[in-house]
């Protein structure tokens, strides 16, 4: 093994611990720095994760010169400006989805990508999981043919995370569940089938339960509890249909709360056989002239953040591409955009 990559962590409330925790189980990988701007959260997270190098401005631990990289956990209305002032600093970075706000932002980063010639990879840990890596290989060699339908249904019944923080408020997060939870399937669902070029969309959002925000009943909540004079002006559902020009189309539920079951489904229909991902992982195809449903085995461990983390730090040591690169991210915002645009415009438009 050789030397360690030092990486230092923006942001460590729930998803910056979970980075932590991840690296920790990367060899090549040492947390050695953590920022945050909340004094008490950042001293018990230093103590948690064993860390003592702890500042409260970026800018201060960007300015440490034995950091390499960082990895950018940070309310979305951050991530452009810290990634883009991490790439001047010099450091590779690890930038949480969704890339920014909005496409403008995304290639912002990618410019300063490309002036500081560091690694960028998105947080895109969903395709590290073994089932998305069992379905694109499927799918790469040739087994559901030509594909020319996706569907997408992510639903929590009751899910809108911290409500009245800052991941309902839209100056902060730059939309609601599509936008927070949406980007992962999005992003699956492309990288999976290859098709990085959606054209048009028609879509529409509605915010139905986040206000009044008392009247919104529910069991748990990540990121809470709720700050009832704080605000809730995204959207909590959101459908459409995307167009990949004339050879496919992508239709989607996407929901941080409605009265349905909660799901998470990804479904791809080709002219061979259509693969079905959510609960078991089944391609439905033909045998001997018959109908087959075959259930594709792979390990359930392994996967996840820590895969997402391993491969961003051999990417950093330039032995490997990043995992999920800017570009990628580009292309998801661009999308993104379009169905917020959509929504507003109560019509079809060019992504």
């Amino acid at each position: 093994m050789g030397k360690k990559v030092k990486i230092g962590i923006i942001g460590v409330g729930t998803i910056g611990s979970v980075h932590a925790e991840a690296y920790a189980k990367v060899p090549e990988a040492q947390v050695v720095a953590l920022c945050d701007l909340l004094p008490e959260r950042l001293q018990e997270k230093g103590k948690r994760h064993g860390v003592t190098r702890l500042f409260e401005s970026y800018h201060d631990l960007l300015a440490d010169h034995e950091i390499e990289a960082v990895s950018v956990c940070v309310p979305n209305r951050m991530h452009a400006p810290i990634a883009i002032d991490a790439f001047k600093a010099g450091k590779h970075v690890l930038l949480e989805k969704p890339m920014a706000l909005s496409q403008k932002e995304g290639m912002a980063i990618v410019a300063a990508r490309d002036a500081a010639k560091k690694v960028l990879t998105m947080g895109m840990v969903r395709r590290q999981s073994p089932d998305a890596e069992v379905v694109k290989a499927a799918i790469d060699s040739g087994k559901l043919g030509e594909i020319y339908q996706i569907r997408i249904r992510l639903i929590r019944r009751r899910g809108i995370p911290g409500l009245g923080g800052w991941f309902t408020t839209k100056g902060e997060s730059g939309g609601g569940g599509l936008i927070d939870i949406g980007v992962h399937f999005f992003d699956l669902a492309m990288w999976t089938t290859g098709l990085w070029n959606p054209t048009r969309v028609s879509a529409k959002v509605y915010s139905k339960f986040g206000s009044p925000m008392e009247d919104y009943h529910y069991i748990s909540m990540w990121a809470g509890p709720p700050k009832f004079d704080g605000t809730f002006d995204v959207d909590d559902y959101a459908a459409g249909m995307v167009r990949f020009g004339d050879k496919a189309t992508l239709s989607f539920e996407v929901a941080w709360a409605a009265n349905a079951k909660d799901e998470q489904m990804l479904e791809i229909l080709g002219t061979k056989g259509g693969l079905v991902v959510g609960g078991d992982t089944v391609l439905l195809t033909e045998v001997d002239n018959m109908m087959a449903d075959i259930k594709l085995n792979f390990k359930q461990d392994g996967g996840g953040f820590p895969q997402e983390m391993a491969k961003f730090v051999a990417a950093v040591k330039g032995e490997a591409e990043p995992p999920a690169t800017g570009e990628q991210g580009v292309i998801a915002m661009r999308l993104i955009d379009a169905i917020y645009a959509s929504s507003a415009q109560n019509a079809e438009v060019a992504v």
